[in-house]
């Protein structure tokens, strides 16, 4: 018996998730995206996942490349968020938004400073799930940035989570 579709993606909406902007490179050219669907996989080695749609034009580039990063946001970086997401798609130069740097990550992918951190990684596993693939990465390099609040999305809605101990 097929599931009510509406219903599906109002339940998920109850699942809190942080957000990152994932990046890549590929033939010198630079692609991000949005992604909520980011967790660790493994310590030993350091394996962490992400899913992106098939439909994604930076997924065909980490298919191709083999490498991405995931620059994990704070709170105060919702632009950016919404923006790799596509909800800006009169701005083309994502990445003249923010201070990104390649240099930093041994895969070349572009990384962003002011991130609250971010995973450097090569793809070991490419796995088919549905409309998205799950990417498997081993992390090749880690860089913890400042202190922050992380950037929360919540019941399609984009903020911060604050942790109240009362």
């Amino acid at each position: 018996m097929p599931i009510d579709e509406r219903a599906y993606k109002d339940a998920l909406a109850r699942w809190t998730s942080g957000v990152t902007v994932l990046t890549t490179v590929h033939e010198g050219q630079w692609k991000g995206a949005t992604v909520s669907s980011f967790t660790s996989a493994s310590l030993r080695p350091p394996l962490v996942l992400v899913c992106l749609a098939q439909a994604l034009y930076t997924h065909t580039l980490v298919s191709a490349s083999g490498v991405f990063a995931v620059n994990i946001l704070r709170h105060d970086q919702i632009e950016l968020g919404q923006l790799f997401a596509g909800m800006r798609p009169e701005i083309t130069d994502r990445f003249a938004y923010g201070d990104w740097h390649w240099q930093a990550a041994p895969t070349g992918s572009p990384v962003l400073t002011e991130a609250l951190g971010w995973l450097d990684c090569r793809t070991v596993h490419a796995y088919p799930a549905g409309d998205h693939t799950i990417f498997v990465g081993e992390v090749q390099a880690v860089h913890v940035g400042s202190d922050g609040v992380p950037l929360s999305y919540f019941n399609r809605s984009w903020g911060r989570f604050s942790a109240d101990n009362s």
